[in-house]
């Protein structure tokens, strides 16, 4: 079955993908692995997942206490698509007691304060987080005056109060949803779409090093989610659950982790050349640079400009690689001068500071970049 590609997933609403507990492991995992104490006395506010279904409050709620957090908020938007269907913490446990507890037609906020063994099995999980929030015990489990957007008024104040955002924004409003978290000086591990990187509000602040991508693997390739029973664009079933992938998710955060310091181990011009593309580097027609078509390309001795793939970016190590410029589309006309060339004639002078081009053949978006001094 194909894909389901990024537009698709916009289309069929992508707050409705639920991210999978594994997946929200692992990337957490790689910021403690840098920072054991990463999260510790932190507000955690998770501004775009629905409690009853978000793994990412199942992820946080479970590790409360070993991660050490301070708090932990969350908010959903208004209807709840799939209540208490995705994760089972309050509906589908025959052991705890049916009530009219949870408003069916709002948005939702939980504040966890405080979270421990509460029926004394032994153990602490889902039900004992549930029979808190239903007796309202150190937890506040409350419908939002609004519909839980995110740049409302009350999910702002909240926003104020939070150290950490951690959750899966919806992509048509990434930009926005980037800006705020700026705007309030706040750290953040969120996932997008790959293309992101090419938007000229996002490149900047990757350029800058004021963002970069997750601790994870982030190369783009296909990331399982959990949809809703009504989908009918679904690749697996498994559990009686169904699961879509969607091409070029990843993680995106201005947390430190240990991957971003690794430097990549690469080989001299001449060995590229004799052991790997078997020709000669080629510059671009419009920019002073060269054309590195794959990462394990860049050379380790060149000293000018290089054109690599976005993909470099899951890579990039402040320390071995200074970004120069974005050659795309949505750069056109707005490129430093001195890494443009003087060209008279060109067969595609509209991507003079905008694509590369080599051989009059526009490339795919590439980061210029140089080896740090």
């Amino acid at each position: 079955m194909a894909q389901l590609g990024l537009s698709s997933a916009k289309t069929a609403k992508n707050d409705e993908f639920y991210t999978q507990y594994s997946d929200i492991q692992k990337e957490i995992e790689g910021y403690l692995e840098y920072d054991s104490d990463t999260f510790r006395k932190k507000v955690v506010y998770c501004n775009a997942d629905d409690p009853f279904e978000s793994n990412f409050f199942r992820y946080f709620i479970l590790n409360f206490n070993r991660l050490g957090l301070k708090q932990l908020i969350t908010t959903s938007y208004k209807p709840s698509p799939v209540a208490n269907t995705q994760l089972g913490l309050f509906g589908d446990d025959k052991t705890l007691t049916n009530t009219k507890g949870r408003p069916k037609i709002t948005a939702n906020k939980f504040i966890i304060n405080e979270v421990h063994d509460i029926d004394g099995d032994g153990e602490f999980n889902l039900k004992d987080v549930a029979i808190q929030l239903k007796s309202n015990k150190n937890n506040e489990w409350a419908p939002l005056e609004g519909d839980g957007d995110f740049r409302s008024d009350e999910c702002v104040d909240l926003l104020q109060q939070s150290d950490i955002v951690v959750t899966n924004p919806p992509f048509s409003l990434f930009r926005e949803y980037v800006k705020q978290l700026f705007d309030y000086n706040k750290n953040f591990v969120i996932i997008g779409n790959m293309n992101a990187i090419t938007y000229k509000e996002i490149f900047p602040l990757l350029k800058d090093d004021k963002m970069w991508l997750g601790a994870g693997k982030n190369d783009g390739r296909n990331v399982w989610y959990q949809v809703p029973d009504y989908y009918e664009k679904f690749h697996k079933e498994e559990d009686g659950k169904k699961y879509a992938f969607v091409a070029g998710t990843i993680w995106f955060t201005n947390l430190d982790h240990g991957r971003r310091h690794q430097q990549l181990s690469l080989m001299t011009e001449a060995e590229i050349v004799k052991f790997g593309l078997k020709a000669p580097f080629q510059k671009y027609d419009n920019y002073d640079a060269i054309e590195v078509p794959q990462v394990k390309y860049i050379p380790n001795d060149y000293k000018g400009i290089m054109g690599v793939p976005i993909s470099f970016l899951s890579k990039h190590s402040p320390e071995q690689f200074e970004i120069i410029w974005l050659a795309c589309g949505n750069t056109r006309a707005s490129a430093p001068k001195e890494i443009l060339k003087n060209i008279k004639y060109q067969k595609h002078p509209e991507d003079r500071g905008g694509c590369a081009v080599k051989n009059d053949e526009r490339k795919y978006a590439r980061i210029l970049i140089k080896h740090s001094k």
